[in-house]
């Protein structure tokens, strides 16, 4: 007769180091980071990529489409053909080449000068005591919060007066006396990268004979490349993308209107009309607007600005972390 085999003694205790692993495994711990919280943050990324992707993703497809693909309802995402007619009318109905080189000057120039204007301003604030200091920290504030439609008539008053509409000058004046678009923010993130910069690198520099201004040069701008970068490419995509002051200052209107001065943005927000009129000009006959020539338009005027981000992306996320700007 074989011996039975004795009971295994069995506990609840015994599920503990199970579970434990297994809540580790699932909800993180202070060393790892769970599988749970790694599924729940790549879904929100995911999902916020998609919102912000999206609109790109349907211009890029619609205007590849021919007006055949507009009219069968079979056809969402890809194209039977990709019918790049639309960007030649696009293109020709925005001017499209005279236009980059006049959305290049507007929104270059007044960059670079805003660029060094605020730089300077902003390195004031940051390493000089001066009286009144803090209420003209409060009034940029105040005028960075400020709508831009309550100052826009009296300032459309002063440029006319000025003999300033109908020129790039409309928007190189104020940039000289930083007052540019989006100055105030600008002054800000100089003031907050220069008040980094160790102070007893400025008082070595000043101890060696080298001036204020010196100093500024030698010791605060090259340190301040990343904050010099975020300025730049903010700077630059808001002079693009601006439509209205474009209008109403550059283009301007009435006996000021100048017509041989648009950029793309501008000539996108008209570009019905634009469209219209090329077609009866008589250089060409491009048959009636649809929706992928619009679409095509659109591309083109952000293409330049999609280019730019390509290209200096990794220095552009670089810098709005060492900028502060990220909160961090």
């Amino acid at each position: 007769m074989k011996p039975m085999a004795a009971k295994t003694k069995f506990s609840l205790s015994d599920l503990k180091p199970n579970r434990e692993k297994a809540r580790k495994y699932l909800l993180g711990s202070k060393d790892r980071e769970g599988i749970i919280p790694q599924v729940v943050k790549y879904v929100l990324l995911i999902g916020i990529g998609f919102i912000y992707i999206y609109p790109l993703l349907y211009m890029i497809s619609t205007s590849l489409m021919p007006l055949e693909d507009l009219l069968d309802t079979s056809v969402h995402w890809i194209p039977s053909q990709f019918y790049l007619e639309n960007y030649r009318k696009a293109m020709n109905a925005m001017k499209f080449f005279d236009s980059l080189l006049d959305s290049i000057v507007i929104a270059g120039i007044p960059t670079l000068i805003q660029m060094v204007v605020c730089a300077f301003v902003g390195y004031g604030f940051a390493r000089f005591d001066f009286k009144g200091k803090k209420i003209m920290m409060a009034i940029l504030i105040f005028s960075f919060i400020l709508p831009p439609q309550i100052t826009m008539m009296p300032t459309y008053v002063l440029y006319t007066d000025l003999k300033l509409i109908g020129s790039v000058k409309s928007f190189i004046f104020p940039a000289i006396l930083g007052q540019g678009l989006k100055s105030q923010i600008f002054i800000l993130i100089y003031y907050q990268f220069f008040r980094q910069v160790p102070q007893a690198l400025i008082e070595a520099a000043l101890i060696d004979g080298a001036g204020y201004f010196k100093s500024f040069l030698r010791i605060a701008v090259p340190s301040a490349g990343p904050a010099i970068l975020v300025v730049f490419l903010f700077s630059v995509v808001w002079y693009w993308n601006e439509s209205y002051l474009a209008t109403l200052y550059i283009t301007g209107t009435g006996s000021a209107r100048n017509t041989s001065l648009a950029t793309l943005v501008v000539q996108l927000k008209n570009f019905d009309d634009n469209y219209q009129a090329y077609n009866q000009s008589g250089q060409e006959q491009m048959g009636n607007i649809n929706e992928s020539i619009k679409m095509a338009g659109t591309m083109l005027s952000i293409l330049p600005l999609l280019l730019m981000y390509a290209f200096m992306q990794k220095q552009f996320v670089e810098s709005v972390d060492r900028t502060g700007i990220t909160g961090e």
